[in-house]
């Protein structure tokens, strides 16, 4: 696993309106923490912090003054329309511990299943794992060449890396191959007018509020 190298500024300046500033300026606002060392706040060009996640990429090399530290990016916080960056947490690691994160699963093949009219529905993109930080894979890899109508995937199925442990429960289901279940709508009775409906609006979830005084 190449990991990438990320140049930082200290951030000397704190509080809502200094962060917004350092956006507006195209730098993300974040604090690097963990194994026992005080917090650090720091600045990241925004384009870079945007990219990385982007290409799905969980450890980093911070340089600053001359170091490097390697770290795991922890956590993104956007604006409330999952659209912006506003802050990113950062945790100290060592290549050789291990640490839990979230990597996609990458689904291929065609089942057997659908042959008969089936359809593989996907119940899992992303798993949990337990890993070395030196050996995070991009994705898990889920073969459904196998699947009849009517199998199921489980997590037990998945063929993991060596040295990689899922931390979802063993019997989650990752796929099923299953006939679609159609729907029959409705026809009006003749002489009566269909019902006319208003479209539905769907609202946005809850924002996330914008990070306060690191």
């Amino acid at each position: 696993m190449e990991i990438p190298n990320v140049t930082i500024e200290a951030r000397k300046c704190k509080g809502s309106r200094a962060a917004a500033r350092l956006r507006r300026d195209g730098k993300l606002p974040g604090v690097l923490y963990g194994h026992g060392r005080d917090p650090f706040s720091l600045t990241m060009a925004t384009r870079v912090v945007e990219d990385l996640i982007e290409d799905g990429v969980h450890v980093v090399n911070l340089s600053l003054d001359g170091k490097s530290q390697a770290c795991q990016l922890k956590d993104a916080q956007w604006d409330h329309l999952g659209r912006d960056l506003l802050h990113i947490d950062l945790l100290r690691v060592d290549l050789n511990e291990r640490v839990h994160v979230t990597v996609p699963l990458e689904y291929h093949g065609t089942a057997a299943g659908q042959s008969e009219g089936g359809q593989v529905y996907h119940e899992m993109t992303e798993i949990e794992i337990d890993c070395v930080v030196s050996a995070i894979p991009d994705f898990i890899r889920v073969d459904v060449d196998g699947m009849k109508l009517d199998d199921t995937l489980h997590v037990s199925d998945l063929k993991l890396p060596a040295d990689v442990k899922p931390l979802a429960d063993e019997d989650a289901v990752v796929a099923t191959c299953k006939i679609p279940t159609v729907s029959e709508e409705e026809e009006p009775v003749e002489g009566e007018e269909a019902e006319v409906t208003e479209p539905e609006v769907i609202g946005k979830g809850k924002a996330e509020e914008e990070d306060s005084d690191d």
